[in-house]
């Protein structure tokens, strides 16, 4: 069974998405009004909520300068939205303080496409997936899994808390909010079909998967084994171009050695220099480019073209590269 449900976000222009719901799947589809002729600008940001502390604000402040300069049409959050354990409910004042009161800027009052990291789990997930966010601040559109698609690119975004065995096995004191997707292996099994269905249907050019945690990282937290067991061979098999992620609080941007897949960290949205920087694996990656410190990611998309430039606090380049592709579907 599916429902349409059509509805308007209210911004300086008026956005209409359109959002199909499974009842018996996990994700949900959004259609973002953009031609496949048309460039597709969007910024990427993690592990930002701080009330504004540990330079959040500074980082806020170059994307907005960014996003003018390049008129970007949504924000991307790979997750741990809210430090240090999420929010308590809907009226917990962390949402405007890190949130609305922070990315002021006008070219930032798009839609952001969020997705859950594991300290965002720590506190009231329900909250945070609340469409009363949505009303105090309408850029809001937080789910545990979903697909958007945006012209020439689908982006599906996906839940990985819930493969982490450690923040059930030895979760170290905290707790964890699993309400309403336990059992988990169930849960994330049926995750992992379903996206699997999205990816195989899908006639995108560019195929971008999101999720907070990393699959290749040299980063302090590094790869996540689940993750590389269980969804690293479903990107490889359905040629997924880019896996973005957050978790570790830097920058990275790392190549398959199997396939074409790149795995793009864009964790620095507020505390980072965490040192404990990983070796390499030269078997299964190549480290492209890492910059332990804080920053973020800005994209400019065409049918056949993309370009990428990570940023930092001061809002210089740091690393910018391109692909360039033609695929017939």
């Amino acid at each position: 069974m599916v429902f349409n449900i059509n509805f308007i976000i209210l911004l300086p222009i008026i956005i209409i998405l359109i959002k199909t719901f499974h009842v018996s799947a996990e994700l949900q589809r959004i259609s973002f009004p953009v031609n496949e002729n048309e460039t597709l600008r969007f910024l990427v940001v993690g592990d930002w909520g701080r009330r504004g502390q540990e330079n959040q604000t500074l980082v806020a402040d170059q994307m907005g300068a960014i996003g003018a300069s390049s008129r970007v049409d949504f924000v991307i959050s790979t997750g741990d939205n809210f430090y240090e354990d999420g929010l308590t409910g809907v009226d917990d004042p962390n949402f405007m303080e890190s949130f609305t009161n922070i990315y002021t800027d006008g070219s930032l009052q798009k839609p952001w496409f969020v997705v859950l990291g594991n300290h965002d789990y720590r506190g009231d997930v329900l909250a945070q997936l609340n469409q009363t966010l949505t009303g105090i601040d309408p850029r809001w559109n937080s789910f545990r899994s979903f697909v958007v698609h945006a012209g020439a690119a689908e982006f599906f975004f996906i839940d990985t808390t819930p493969f982490v065995t450690q923040y059930i096995t030895n979760p170290k004191g905290d707790t964890y909010d699993w309400r309403d997707i336990t059992p988990l292996d169930e849960y994330t099994a049926n995750l992992l079909t379903d996206l699997e269905s999205a990816l195989e249907e899908s006639t995108a050019n560019w195929k971008i998967v999101v999720g907070h945690h990393p699959i290749r990282s040299v980063g302090e937290h590094g790869e996540t084994q689940e993750l590389v067991d269980r969804l690293l061979p479903l990107l490889q098999a359905n040629n997924v171009d880019y896996y973005v992620n957050g978790h570790d609080h830097n920058l990275q941007r790392i190549s398959d050695t199997q396939s074409e897949l790149e795995f793009l960290t864009s964790g620095g949205g507020s505390q980072a220099w965490r040192g404990g920087i990983k070796p390499v694996d030269p078997e299964v990656e190549v480290l492209d480019f890492l910059y332990d410190g804080q920053g973020f990611l800005a994209v400019e998309l065409t049918s056949n073209d993309v370009v990428f430039a990570f940023y930092d606090v001061n809002g210089e380049i740091l690393h910018r590269w391109s692909k360039s592709q033609c695929k017939n579907n």
